[in-house]
């Protein structure tokens, strides 16, 4: 059976995830300025749409099993916020409690302020640490010595950051924030891709510590210009996934969930004349036609598809690497622990050899998040560096959620509420030389006609570049209609 063909362009979206839910309105929004007829279908294989967007509100909690924020400093997600309404929804973390842990030697020690990812902006705030030792402060101080890498050529992240700031650095702070980011192991993970301000840093001030100095003075000067509204972090009243629900809404019936596409098929030029330039099998005999495509979903899905059309393209797809992890959510009584844990949450080294990778606090990241009097607390586990965590069954990965609270919090207490949630294969792995890959790959997509990929597997995973990738595909493939009408 085929979808009935109508007379205006249609162009279906496949994937509804951020991005792909991004690129479907942002078709609408094209659309609608230009006064020009277009279908716009979405279709995902899932139940629901949002990918890892996903919210759970009950009994007073809200509970976010994936992704919990938009980072501010990204403006896409917070234009895509005001052309949706949903400004008065915004809500920024709480600061009182903007503080991160590192666990060192098993007790939580605090990162020094004014510490960034990987690179300190204010010595004195080292130098009185109990993260570091003696000599590790030294070899910290020593960086703006440390002469800038003169090749171009992409490096590890921890072949970046023990070359200018030392092993101590790495193993207690580097590696479990990029942990906490991109579930990564740094040994194999881009720093090209994943932290190109800092490689800018080196290039520009000969020193990260001297860049950070002047990057502090200019967001300083840039806040008071602008009068900054909201904070490093924001999600929403009801929870991250009312920016998905609200996209899905507006959406309306183009929306299909439960719609796993099983091949794509070109049209012959001659073809076009009766016929659209794609067909797009589904399961249980049907299919629907499209004059164009946007492809959103994982590279490791997509590569089978688009075999049959370059096969250039759908290895390169293929040899992507991505790793699964898993979130334990847990609420526990503000009683129930020795010491309420006043910030956003702590990360795990490897050399700590736990089991989670990182904790934090949803209650005191953001308020409303749970009744008063309550805990609610997400544990993260899995990623490269602990994938043996994830052959675990759902009640061992809550145990051993619960096991490590009860050595770092001092939580003896069963948890009043606890969801468990897997994510296989989420996390593209941004492995050195990523960015040349990509661009490959998107010069072997450009000879597709009128198809485009995004996704977190290109240039970026957060919910900002998501969004840029879904809008700009969009954008790109409104723009060849224009040009061919």
């Amino acid at each position: 059976m085929s979808a009935q063909l109508s007379q205006i362009p249609r162009v279906v979206v496949v994937g509804g995830g951020i991005t792909g839910l991004a690129a479907a309105y942002r078709l609408r929004e094209l659309a609608a300025a230009h006064e020009m007829p277009l279908e716009t279908i979405l279709l995902e294989g899932c139940a629901r749409v949002g990918g890892a967007l996903e919210t759970i509100r009950a009994g007073g909690y809200v509970i976010e099993t994936g992704a919990d924020s938009i980072l501010s400093e990204k403006p896409p997600a917070l234009r895509l916020v005001k052309r949706l309404g949903l400004e008065a929804d915004i809500i920024g973390t709480q600061e009182r409690f903007r503080r991160t842990y590192v666990v060192h030697n098993g007790r939580l020690v605090p990162i020094p302020d004014g510490f960034s990812l990987m690179a300190p902006a204010l010595l004195r705030p080292v130098l009185r640490s109990k993260l570091f030792s003696p000599f590790g402060k030294l070899r910290m101080l020593a960086e703006p010595l440390i002469p800038r890498r003169r090749r171009r050529s992409d490096e590890s992240l921890a072949a970046f950051v023990r070359r200018r700031l030392g092993r101590e650095v790495l193993e207690r702070v580097a590696q479990p924030l990029a942990g906490g980011i991109y579930t990564a192991d740094p040994a194999m993970l881009s720093v090209a891709a994943t932290m190109p301000r800092f490689v800018e840093m080196e290039r520009r001030y000969g020193s990260l510590i001297r860049g950070l100095k002047a990057a502090a003075r200019f967001n300083r000067a840039a806040r008071e210009a602008s009068g900054a509204r909201w904070s490093l972090f924001v999600s929403f009243t009801n929870g991250i996934a009312q920016l998905t629900d609200t996209l899905a809404m507006r959406l309306g019936n183009s929306v299909r969930c439960r719609a796993h596409v099983t091949g794509l098929e070109r049209q012959t030029p001659a073809a076009r004349t009766r016929r659209r330039a794609w067909r797009l099998r589904l399961e249980d005999d049907l299919s629907v036609e499209a004059d164009a495509i946007v492809c959103t979903i994982p590279a490791y899905a997509a590569a089978p598809l688009l075999r049959p059309h370059s096969e250039t393209l759908a290895a390169m797809l293929e040899e992507l690497e991505y790793t699964s992890a898993a979130t334990v959510n847990v609420a526990f009584r503000e009683t129930d622990f020795a010491s309420v844990p006043q910030s956003f949450g702590f990360v795990v080294p490897a050399v700590e050899r736990r089991k989670i990778i990182a904790g934090s606090f949803s209650s005191f990241k953001y308020s409303g998040r749970a009744p008063s009097g309550m805990v609610l607390a997400r544990v993260f586990l899995g990623g490269a560096l602990q994938q043996e965590m994830m052959a675990l069954d759902d009640s061992e990965l809550l145990a051993a959620a619960s096991e490590e609270f009860a050595a770092l919090l001092g939580v003896k207490a069963v948890a009043t509420l606890s969801y468990v949630r897997r994510w296989p294969r989420s996390m593209p792995q941004y492995a050195v030389g990523h960015l040349q890959r990509v661009a490959a790959i998107e010069r072997e997509t450009a000879r597709l006609y009128r198809f485009a990929l995004a996704g977190a597997f290109l240039r970026g995973v957060g919910i900002p570049d998501c969004v840029q990738a879904g809008e700009s595909a969009a954008e790109a493939i409104f723009s060849d209609f224009q040009h061919t009408a």
